[in-house]
């Protein structure tokens, strides 16, 4: 199975079905700050709502179009991470992560996110990632820029959460700017 290391406490695994039940209780923990940002927590309604995204998530890996994995802080999953659907005609992808709330503040997604751009670039020879956050998600763009990600501009009324339309803050790295 899929598993990347990123530091002496963080990998980042392919997740399997056997692990619906933690990442649904992850999420169900931290509902109340996941639903201001992602539009899909609120279909997260018990761990059998994960299966058939999980296979979905295994499906995009087998078929070489992004992935979609666990961050793993000490064993446990901490988040999530991956790469939406990659234009391998333009050798590009955009990269969505989300942390649970007890594992915030400790480097976990920066570093994450620098391991996948690095994947991105070395090995799938990738030019261009983007990444798309709230504008008002402090923490979340808080990412991209600490990593020198270019900020292309915003995207108004750029998605739709539940009840209403949020401007999204728009990112990218090119591979001859990554150092």
């Amino acid at each position: 199975m899929f598993t990347l290391p990123v530091s002496e406490k963080v990998s980042l695994k392919l997740l399997e079905q056997e692990n619906a039940a933690e990442l649904y209780f992850l999420v169900n923990e931290s509902r109340e700050h996941l639903r201001e940002w992602l539009p899909w927590v609120d279909g997260a309604l018990s761990p059998e709502s994960y299966r058939p995204v999980i296979e979905m998530w295994l499906k995009q890996f087998a078929e070489h179009n992004g992935f979609q994995v666990g961050i793993l802080y000490e064993g446990k999953i901490a988040g999530m991470i991956g790469f939406h659907k990659i234009d391998w005609m333009n050798r590009s992808t955009s990269l969505g992560y989300w942390i649970g709330d007890r594992f915030q503040g400790h480097g976990i997604m920066t570093d994450s996110v620098r391991t996948l751009v690095d994947c991105a670039f070395s090995t799938y020879k990738l030019n261009r990632i983007e990444i798309r956050c709230g504008v008002e998600n402090v923490k979340s763009r808080a990412i991209p820029e600490r990593l020198g990600f270019h900020l292309d501009g915003i995207q108004r009324d750029g998605e739709f959460l539940y009840d209403h339309f949020h401007d999204l803050a728009m990112y990218s790295m090119l591979a001859r700017d990554w150092n």
